[in-house]
């Protein structure tokens, strides 16, 4: 159990998806178990950029920099001590840029007491496992944590609530076509759940609304329902 977890974040909204199971949904794309210490973090693609790059694709460059910094945010406001990459850590092998095990060894190097984990998605079946000097445990899902079952594919798992990614679940905002807003969301029905997409430059799906589903935006440095 973490020991004196910090106040509830600015921008993020606290859900309770059943017995001793709660998450902080943070703005930074990632949720906190706060009674554990867990952050959740699905679908990084760190490298995807470059790995476009390399396939002569011109996209924006520093995408992995913004995604650790954004994963910097996330610790600071929680304190969290143990990540869980609920699959797509890696885009492909060609992420496997120096510059992008230059900035994540870097990375990795000022956060030596954090345990990091992935849950393999199907980015990580092409990419391989984290190098070894990630000190990042791999393994297949479902990882059963209290009462969690983490996974990338979305799946119902029974006696658990399931969290998933793989999805990159988007809302749509506005009435007429030319007012429409599509954002990154959390989405949470009965048993299971989706977790937006952490990096950046990965595109958005929008499945339609379910009847038990509660859906949650991000936008603008905070999280609200919708």
């Amino acid at each position: 159990m973490a020991a004196s977890a910090p106040a509830l974040p600015p921008g993020a909204v606290a859900v309770v998806l059943g017995p001793q199971a709660r998450l902080w949904l943070l703005p930074q794309r990632a949720a906190f178990d706060p009674d554990r210490g867990l952050l959740f973090v699905a679908d990084a693609h760190l490298g995807k950029a470059v790995s476009f790059r390399r396939l002569g694709v011109p996209v924006p460059v520093g995408t992995t920099a913004q995604a650790l910094a954004r994963l910097d945010e996330a610790l600071t406001a929680t304190q969290a001590q143990h990540i869980v990459f609920l699959g797509d850590l890696l885009h492909s092998r060609r992420s496997l840029a120096p510059e992008t095990l230059a900035e994540v060894g870097a990375w990795r190097a000022r956060h030596a007491r954090l345990q990091l984990t992935l849950v393999r998605g199907n980015h990580d079946a092409h990419a391989g496992d984290p190098p070894a000097d990630w000190q990042a445990r791999a393994l297949d899902g479902p990882l059963h944590c209290g009462p969690w079952a983490l996974l990338h594919e979305p799946a119902v798992v029974p006696g658990t609530y399931a969290l998933a990614g793989h999805v990159h679940p988007g809302v749509v905002l506005g009435g007429r076509a030319k007012d429409r807003l599509r954002l990154p969301c959390f989405r949470f029905g009965a048993g299971s759940g989706l977790l937006p997409a952490f990096g950046e430059f990965t595109g958005l799906h929008v499945p339609e609304r379910q009847a038990d589903e509660s859906v949650y935006a991000v936008a603008e440095q905070r999280v609200f329902a919708v």
